[in-house]
């Protein structure tokens, strides 16, 4: 919600510039207080980034709008990937419901379930988790491996993955395994074992996760 007020803060002085820069056209002011069509195409036009503010932000960047940007906060999908275009779009949609129509139903849904997701986030299949660092190595993509570690996948199997998708990987496996949330280490096996093209060849989820995070930091840390 702070992040959404300062997102508002920042719509309100886009439209504080505009309204103050027409009232210094002069006479294309006239010009276009006279022309009903004109009027109604450049309050289109200047109204677009009002509009599509949020969606154009969370897609160039990566689950962020500058409130989101400045609290530490992103959009990333519940199975621990990174949010795409169709899913910021969903949610943008589903503002209309969660938000612009007086905040109560994204509240409700916000309050109800289990991961604190608006009604967008639902449709999409996303959260929004916070990026504050605690100066941590858990807190990074970085694991806890030691030189006489044997890495059990091969170099050009982990690099399938961004350092991104470690991190949303990592973050959501430590809040699966802190809450024994057995639904999301299922997903995100599932996504490790697609995006790789294997079947996990370890006892349980976890274990394969685990392997996934040395793995990539003993290969990618050399």
């Amino acid at each position: 919600m702070l992040a959404y007020g300062v997102d508002l803060l920042i719509k309100i002085a886009y439209a504080i510039v505009i309204l103050v820069l027409y009232s210094y056209l002069g006479d294309i002011k006239n010009i276009i207080d006279n022309h009903d069509d004109l009027s109604i195409a450049l309050i289109f036009l200047f109204s677009l980034p009002l509009i599509f503010y949020t969606l154009a932000f969370e897609t160039l960047m990566e689950g962020q709008t500058l409130g989101k940007k400045l609290l530490k906060i992103k959009v990333v999908k519940i199975d621990g990937y990174q949010a795409g275009f169709i899913d910021f779009l969903t949610r943008w949609v589903f503002s209309i419901v969660d938000i612009q129509i007086g905040f109560v139903a994204g509240l409700i849904a916000m309050v109800v379930t289990k991961h604190t997701q608006r009604l967008g986030d639902l449709a999409a299949g996303t959260a929004v988790i916070t990026e504050k660092s605690k100066y941590d190595i858990s807190h990074t993509i970085l694991m806890d491996v030691d030189d006489t570690y044997q890495p059990h996948f091969a170099q050009n199997q982990v690099i399938l993955f961004s350092d991104n998708d470690i991190r949303i990987i990592k973050e959501n496996a430590e809040l699966a395994f802190r809450r024994v949330d057995y639904t999301i280490m299922d997903r995100l096996a599932r996504k490790i074992e697609s995006v790789m093209n294997i079947r996990n060849p370890f006892k349980n989820e976890r274990e394969l996760i685990n392997t996934l995070l040395k793995d990539y930091d003993y290969h990618t840390g050399k």
